[in-house]
């Protein structure tokens, strides 16, 4: 073997090695920072290197862009749900019933029923080949690209007596850290919050794009395995197995022997559960014997050899001592009850959202209530109820602030929404703060400065908007309490640099209500410079890609303003990018002005996103419903039937890749 891919094999090893220590077992072997290094090495190897491509390399592990669309696979084996039960005396039932059909000893096992997405992951010879979804229990979706970005899903199994074809099956999780992180990133970007770790967990999962999977750090738990050479007849000592495969077993499963032993296991983990660092709804009991397992069969829906028993909604009851308001960017005031801590879903517990007027005005709040608490799909919880017996020398009502708590400016509520707001947007502190800070976050302006400088340098009265950031000094910044010299040049290093910043970030960094990322790029591809988008009407805004007449207010309301329109000019005098850099501009054509594409299957020269953004750079719309304004279907291989068939119907052309890139030359 070559001298050089023996060590690309070598590398390749060492980081499946180092990964299975660190997202397995816990237990790191090198630092970041060397792992990093052997990474970057193999990543430069490789890719001088595509003769020795490997699907299963570590450096995969990072996704890709060019993901097509998932196309549908049979399941070997179908993929039943469980029966659900609820009480002790359904597991009785199960119990008895088994014990009966039987007529011989048996051993249940106990497992904790993690709320995610299903897997099933496929082995051959020792190397993950395919990923699948549940889908209908019969066929689903290919998403072997995503899950090969999951730490803890093995590439490569390790150990030596390995079945030629092995089945693994599981859930994917998001844990309760990753989802507040996922949801915290998304409500600065003003985008709807994923309602539970579940939910962002399986869209995660059918993304297009593998790297934004890879940066949701998903996890996997694996919990039965398939094939026709498994190891031993009990279902228990083959995730054992599994385990020193390298697959993330859960150490929580327990063999019992009797109904007492269950409803122990049952018991314990109703309240263990909550410290957890991932979300349960249950627990799995399945009969051990694989030999039993086959005798007892299956009804059309559900194995007869398991069931699930689901617990009671995750609460805590505490105290509730009092409540407290906070004014965002965008001027929305916010209530949060101040609790008395307790622990919740792995995390403690001290401040949960309270919504608006109407949710506080709905639940009879009192300073002093106890209060029933869950984990919901806010950054922090949510109180769902009030244990109104427990009362006892309660304190005042809560009511809602008349004023900002901030400015004292009396909020307004519009007819329409549930949410009141400062109107005081130029002379409002925390919503100046709040826009400063969202300004040099890393996907706006990037200028490394965090919350507490914002404060002290408005407080001192060195900025009082985003723009006065460009007119600071080396001799304002070392003046300040304990401010060194060095830290003084890398912050004005920062704010020199962020002038090379896109216009699409500039626009996002203004924080025009409702305009988030991915909205600040389609608005920038289709007014290409800031004074084409400042005088666009609303009418003209609605013309583009996902913006409706909500966004299209927004900003058409920002650049009436004239206190914003001096902001953006201050901007633009300090050199910040206001329009696409030449090369985007000499790309942009209107060779698809007027046309609008619908894309459906899957493709091989590009992307789907890739195809979407050609066709809004050459002034093309995109939509995702056939309908008669449809003027050309992209289609790609096995392309929708439902599309098809309208498509047909309506009489629209369907052009293939070829003919689309020739359009436009």
């Amino acid at each position: 073997m070559d001298s050089t891919q023996q060590r690309i094999e070598s590398l390749r090893q060492q980081l499946h090695d180092y990964n299975y220590h660190y997202y397995v077992l816990s237990q790191p072997l090198i630092s970041d920072r060397e792992f990093d290094q052997l990474m970057q090495e193999l990543i430069k190897l490789e890719a001088e290197h595509p003769e020795w491509h490997d699907p299963n390399s570590p450096t995969l592990r990072v996704g890709s862009d060019i993901n097509k669309s998932f196309t549908q696979v049979t399941h070997r084996y179908s993929m039943l749900s469980l029966q659900n039960t609820y009480s002790e005396g359904e597991v009785a039932d199960f119990y008895n019933r088994v014990k009966r059909s039987l007529n011989e000893e048996f051993e249940i096992v106990c497992e904790l029923k993690y709320d995610g997405t299903s897997i099933s992951l496929h082995y051959e010879n020792g190397r993950l080949s395919r990923a699948v979804t549940r889908g209908d229990g019969k066929k689903g979706d290919d998403v072997t690209a995503n899950v090969r970005t999951i730490q803890n899903v093995p590439l490569i199994l390790k150990g030596d007596d390995l079945p030629s074809y092995v089945e693994l099956r599981g859930e994917i999780v998001m844990p309760w850290r990753s989802f507040e992180a996922l949801n915290r990133e998304r409500e600065e970007q003003e985008e709807l919050l994923f309602a539970n770790p579940r939910n962002a967990a399986s869209g995660t999962l059918k993304m297009q794009d593998s790297r934004v999977v890879a940066s949701r750090k998903l996890e996997s738990y694996i919990y039965h395995m398939l094939g026709e050479e498994l190891p031993t007849d009990s279902h228990f000592h083959n995730m054992s197995i599994a385990r020193g495969w390298g697959f993330h077993v859960s150490r929580s499963m327990q063999k019992c022997q009797s109904l007492e032993e269950i409803f122990a296991f049952l018991r314990k983990w109703d309240v263990e559960r909550k410290t957890l660092p991932v979300t349960t709804d249950g627990v799995v009991l399945k009969v051990d014997s694989l030999r039993q397992q086959r005798n007892l069969g299956s009804t059309s829906k559900f194995p007869r050899w398991a069931i699930a028993f689901k617990f009671n909604a995750e609460q805590a009851l505490t105290r509730l001592e009092s409540v407290s308001w906070q004014v965002g960017r965008t001027g929305a005031v916010t209530p949060v009850a101040n609790l008395e801590p307790v622990l919740l879903s792995g995390t403690t517990v001290k401040r949960a959202s309270l919504y608006n007027e109407d949710a506080i005005n709905a639940l009879d709040l009192h300073i002093g209530d106890m209060v029933f608490v869950e984990k919901g799909g806010e950054i922090i919880p949510k109180i769902t109820g009030v244990d109104k017996e427990a009362r006892f020398l309660i304190g005042d009502k809560v009511t809602f602030a008349r004023y900002c708590p901030d400015c004292r400016s009396p909020l307004v509520r519009n007819e329409d929404e549930a949410v009141h707001y400062c109107p005081n947007s130029e002379g409002c502190p925390p919503q100046i703060r709040g826009r400063i800070e969202h300004f040099v976050t890393r996907k706006a302006m990037d200028i490394t400065i965090g919350p507490e400088t914002i404060s002290l340098l408005y407080d001192k009265g060195l900025v009082h908007d985003a723009a006065d950031l460009y007119n600071l000094r080396f001799e304002d910044l070392v003046g300040l309490e304990r401010w060194a010299e060095t830290s003084a040049r890398n912050l004005l290093a920062s704010i020199e640099q962020s002038k090379s910043v896109p216009y699409e970030r500039v626009l996002f960094a203004l924080g025009i209500r409702f305009v988030g990322e991915t909205v600040a790029q389609k608005l920038a591809h289709a007014f290409p410079d800031i004074d084409a988008l400042a005088v666009a009407t609303a009418e003209e805004l609605m013309l583009v890609e996902e913006i409706g007449e909500r966004i299209a207010c927004s900003v058409t309301e920002y650049f009436r303003n004239p206190k914003f329109t001096d902001f953006v000019g201050r901007l633009r005098m300090n050199g910040l990018q206001f329009k696409l850099n030449e090369e985007m501009l000499a790309a942009q054509s209107d060779k698809l002005k007027g046309l609008t594409f619908v894309i459906s299957g899957t493709f091989n020269l590009h992307s789907r996103d890739a195809y979407k953004a050609m066709i809004q750079q050459h002034g093309g719309r995109n939509s995702g419903s056939v309908s008669k304004s449809t003027d050309y279907i992209l289609a790609g291989e096995n392309m929708g039937p439902a599309k098809l068939a309208k498509a047909e119907k309506l009489g629209i052309k369907i052009i293939d890749e070829q003919t689309f890139l020739e359009m436009i030359g």
